[in-house]
């Protein structure tokens, strides 16, 4: 029979190498060639997410079901949304739009490309500017029904 009071101790963090151990497996899995080639997944950014997901899902599902649990649990899905980023990458936009042009290709180019072809890289963000210059032209309404559309990024050029 469990003390207790056990339930009034702080729960013990697991270690960072054990979520790190545990996310690289869901990671090297979902990345596991024979999905894609012989299970049919498409091998694209949505189907590769999903399988992410799905692994993600069986393992956090399995660690509901034990004590401590819970902590893994919480870990292992905020070392799921570091990996996403996608707050961090947000927040570098911002800052780059607000700086300037190049301030915002260069974000682009470390974040999309790989910190390669800064000049893709530039035309990116001139489409990004003309974007949310387009988007903030919205009214209420429109914005929230639905009924734009994004400006097409062919024939995008810097301005010189």
């Amino acid at each position: 029979m469990p003390w207790p009071f056990n339930h009034f101790r702080k729960p013990r963090n697991p270690s960072r190498g054990t979520i790190e151990a545990i996310y690289g497996m869901i990671v090297t899995q979902a990345r596991e060639p024979l999905f894609y080639r012989e299970l049919g997944v498409p091998d694209t950014v949505n189907g590769r997410f999903d399988l992410l997901v799905l692994h993600l899902w069986m393992v956090l599902r399995r660690l509901k079901s034990i004590e401590g649990g819970a902590g893994v649990s919480q870990a292992l899905f905020d070392r799921f949304c570091d990996d996403l980023d996608f707050y961090g990458r947000a927040a570098a936009y911002d800052l780059a739009l607000a700086a300037g042009a190049e301030p915002l290709a260069q974000a682009l180019c470390k974040n999309i490309l790989n910190g390669k072809e800064i000049e893709n890289a530039r035309r990116l963000a001139f489409y990004v500017e003309t974007a949310v210059a387009c988007l903030a032209g919205l009214d209420e309404a429109a914005l929230q029904s639905g009924s734009w559309r994004f400006p097409s990024p062919a024939r995008m050029s810097v301005e010189q």
